[in-house]
């Protein structure tokens, strides 16, 4: 009970405006201020989701499957990489202004290639996805590392902290709020990304789902695709700020 109160303190302004918002698309819907058809009324929106429900879940298991191999990735590349950039001086000048020149690129320019060079549909989603989300992570290991008070260091030195003692006690809990800082954003672009995959030319998919519906002009479908989409992406967002901040609970914030 104690749980439920101390939500509703914390929570209880924002639970307001997303009723606000509820309220304003029915007055929109049930007034006809806008399209009819594009704006269908919520009890037809939540007629069709029921009814939907199966197919529903269906596709957000394929879009689990496209999204964690491809986070798993993008994991491996930006930590790898980052680590070594952000650690020798003489890499980092080497290699920063290419990485920085890869990051500025669109992925949608390169979307026409991968699709034509990758060995299945599915393996260019993913080259996609990790493409498109990779930047945030790399970029925040490097610049947590670069910005590692060098008195740890100095300390870690004077313990006689060396080698993988130095980089596991030392290095990794300092870079540490970065990196995670880096990975949320990161994992925010890969829901964009892996909706931009499956609207062109997946067969199956949270986002295909949503843009075969608008497609054929089957709006109460498309809107419940798109809001069960969005409590998604809410609930996986609130449960990493909540494994983020558990691992940094000795920060400040």
């Amino acid at each position: 009970m104690k749980n439920i109160v101390d939500f509703i303190k914390k929570y209880w302004i924002t639970v307001l405006i997303c009723v606000g918002f509820v309220l304003l698309y029915k007055y929109i819907s049930d007034n006809k201020l806008l399209s009819a058809l594009m704006f269908p009324p919520l009890e037809g929106i939540w007629k069709d989701f029921v009814a939907d429900r199966d197919v529903t879940v269906l596709n957000l298991i394929s879009s689990i499957k496209l999204l964690v191999p491809s986070i798993a990735i993008t994991l491996v590349i930006a930590l790898g990489l980052g680590f070594l950039v952000g650690m020798n001086k003489r890499l980092r000048e080497i290699l920063h202004p290419i990485i920085y020149a890869f990051s500025c690129v669109p992925s949608i320019l390169l979307s026409p290639f991968v699709v034509l060079l990758a060995p299945t549909f599915w393996w260019a989603s993913v080259i996609l996805i990790v493409y498109g989300t990779v930047w945030a992570t790399l970029f925040a290991t490097i610049t947590g590392i670069q910005a590692i008070d060098k008195r740890y260091l100095e300390n870690a030195a004077t313990l006689e902290l060396k080698g993988a003692k130095r980089f596991f006690k030392v290095i990794i809990p300092a870079a540490s709020p970065s990196i995670l800082a880096g990975f949320v954003n990161s994992l925010r672009s890969s829901f964009v990304m892996l909706v931009y995959a499956e609207m062109y030319g997946a067969s199956n998919g949270l986002g295909f789902y949503v843009k075969r519906y608008s497609s054929l002009g089957l709006y109460q479908r498309m809107w419940g695709g798109f809001i069960f989409m969005v409590l998604v992406l809410v609930v996986v967002m609130t449960f990493f700020e909540k494994l983020k901040n558990y691992i940094l609970k000795w920060t400040i914030n």
